[in-house]
Formats: C-alpha cells, structure tokens, sequence
C-alpha cells in the first residue's frame, strides 16, 4: 500500500510538472491571450522587505572627447551579473535624480545606472541667479548638447564593460551586458530615442546603439521637422512610451500631440503606451517642478514603476510572466480608470 501511495504521488508531481511546462509554453507564444494564466502569481511591484538599495557614484572618463560624464549606480541584492538600465535626465537634471526608479529597478535586480550629461545638467542653472535661469536652460537645450548627450551613451556601455572585467572595480562581474536597457525623461527620451533607433533628419544620420534592446521614454518627444513616421518607422526593438494629459515644459515646444504622435509611428516592433491622467511633466521626477499646477497622485509612481518593470522583466530577462501580465490584464489593475492604455505586442 504504501508503495502504491508513493507510486502515485510521483505520477502527481511528474504531472504538476508536466503541466507547469505546457503552460510556459503558452506563454511564451501567446502570451496576449494567455495572459491570466502566465501572470497570475506575477506582480512588478513586490521586492524583499529586507533589501535596503545602495549606489556607487563613478565617473566615466571619455579620452576621445575630453569629457568626464558622472554615473549614479544602484546595485541590485545579487552579486552575479545582472540586467543592465541606463536613464538619462530631464534638461538640468542630474545623476541624483528620479530616485524612486532607481532603487525600485535594484530592487528588482537590475543594475541601474543613471548618466549625467554635462552642459546640459544642473550646473546649467544653480549658479544662475532666478531671473537668468531660464535663459540658460534654454540656451541649453542646443543641438550641440543633443550630440554630446547621444555620444555619451555608447562611451558609457564601453566603460561599464571595462569596470566589468576589472577585479577591483565595485561593478566587477556585476553586469550582464548582453541585456541593456535604455530609458530616459525629457531631454533625456529624446537621448533615449535618438540611441534607440531613431532615424533622425540630419541626412537620414544615426545615433542607434546595437547593445540596447528595448527602451522606455518618459514623456517621448516627435521630431520638429521630418515627421514621427519617418524618424520611428524603422526602430526595431521594444518601445514603451510614458506621458500625461499636462505633459509640457516651458522648453522645447513639445506639447503633448507630439509626445503621442510617437506611438503610431511606431511600426514592427512591440509598443506601449500609458497617459496618465491630470500627470504633468514632472511625474517622472521625484517632486513637484515649479509652476506645476495639478496636485501630485501617488498612484502615478505605482503605475510608473509597475509597467516598467515589467517591461524590463518582458524584454530584458525574457519572462513570460511578465509578457503576459504587461499583454493582459495587469496594467489595469495598477492604473486608474481615467488614465489611457494601448499597445500591439507583435
């Protein structure tokens, strides 16, 4: 008898586990209506309680341009190698700032590095007196930056692969730089565009870094000449794409036709998008900006880094789980009812 009860319960689990497999399986291909099957134990917002997130300040020394770019790394609990993010910041921004992704993202395991761009950094204005700080933000927001920004990220993958293969350096053997992503808010999504396979109109001319693998742009901007379609029509890897119903800035005349216009223009790669209701342009900060109008929702951040995270965790890492909870039902339960979701997966 008791053999049999054994017998049986190893029948049990062999089909448990046989199951478990089929199921992966539908995952994987087709995840869309799969969805509530694949994602049912998975949640983007869940990280350890104990884990307490720490960063490591670097400076990326870029011989060929005579350019020092200063990097804030948050590092995940695991010290085996993990995904890595890139996020660029806003227009006089700095590698301190959007902190709440950063250490959400660690916490998450990935390996976070925030870039500093000089020229087009915080240094622009804090020595400015008030009346002379917008002139200099926008005297800022120059094409010359825009070339010095789309250059600084390839000269940071190469020097994250250095400090990688150095035993003494903190991020050694740290990084798994086969899967990196690129994000960025502002001025820093039209970095994160502009490496992430825009075609841009300076003669069809191209910033696309082949190391990037998907992208997240905060508040994504439509080219002033040349049209969305030509610039975003040929962009091949994953996009997502965050704004909101007052997504402006005083800089840059992007109003936010223009940062919706990106997503139709986007053709053969998944997509997404998420407008946040009532959100303005500095929801992808840690605080309020100066001149913001409407009351900050606590929930925007929840939806932020509930959908980016499980974009990462589709696209970088490969997780069916979280392919079908981003491809089902799972953005809308984090969003509210007012706010807008859209997205083609194939």
């Amino acid at each position: 008898m008791g053999s049999n009860i054994s017998t049986r319960g190893f029948v049990w689990v062999g089909m448990k586990g046989f199951w478990a497999v089929i199921v992966r399986i539908i995952c994987l291909g087709l995840s869309l209506s799969a969805g509530n099957i694949c994602a049912e134990n998975y949640n983007p917002l869940t990280v350890d309680p104990a884990f307490h997130p720490t960063h490591v300040d670097l400076t990326v020394h870029d011989a060929a341009r005579h350019r020092d770019i200063p990097v804030r790394v948050y590092l995940p609990a695991n010290p085996a190698p993990e995904p890595v993010i890139l996020f660029s910041h806003g227009l006089g921004g700095s590698r301190e700032g959007s902190v709440f992704l950063g250490e959400h993202w660690a916490a998450r395991g990935y390996v976070a590095v925030f870039l500093q761009h000089p020229g087009s950094d915080e240094s622009v204005w804090k020595d400015q007196p008030v009346s002379e700080r917008m002139r200099a933000m926008k005297q800022a927001a120059s094409l010359d930056n825009f070339l010095l920004r789309v250059k600084d990220v390839p000269a940071v993958l190469d020097q994250l692969a250095i400090w990688n293969a150095a035993k003494t350096n903190p991020l050694a053997g740290r990084l798994d730089l086969k899967k990196v992503g690129m994000s960025g808010h502002s001025f820093g999504a039209v970095t994160t565009e502009a490496v992430s396979g825009e075609a841009l109109p300076m003669g069809g001319q191209t910033f696309t870094d082949p190391r990037i693998r998907a992208a997240i742009a905060f508040s994504p901007s439509s080219p002033k000449t040349g049209g969305a379609e030509k610039a975003f029509g040929s962009v091949k890897i994953p996009w997502m794409l965050m704004t909101g119903t007052k997504d402006v800035a005083p800089i840059g005349d992007q109003d936010v036709a223009s940062r919706l216009a990106v997503y139709p223009a986007l053709q053969g790669a998944p997509k997404y998008e998420v407008v946040l209701n009532n959100a303005e342009h500095s929801v992808f900060t840690d605080q309020a900006l100066p001149g913001d109008s409407e009351p900050r929702n606590p929930n925007h951040h929840r939806v932020i880094l509930a959908l980016s995270t499980a974009f990462w965790d589709a696209y970088l890492r490969g997780d069916a789980d979280a392919k079908a909870w981003l491809n089902g039902s799972g953005p809308r339960s984090v969003m509210e009812s007012a706010d807008r979701w859209q997205f083609s997966a194939h």
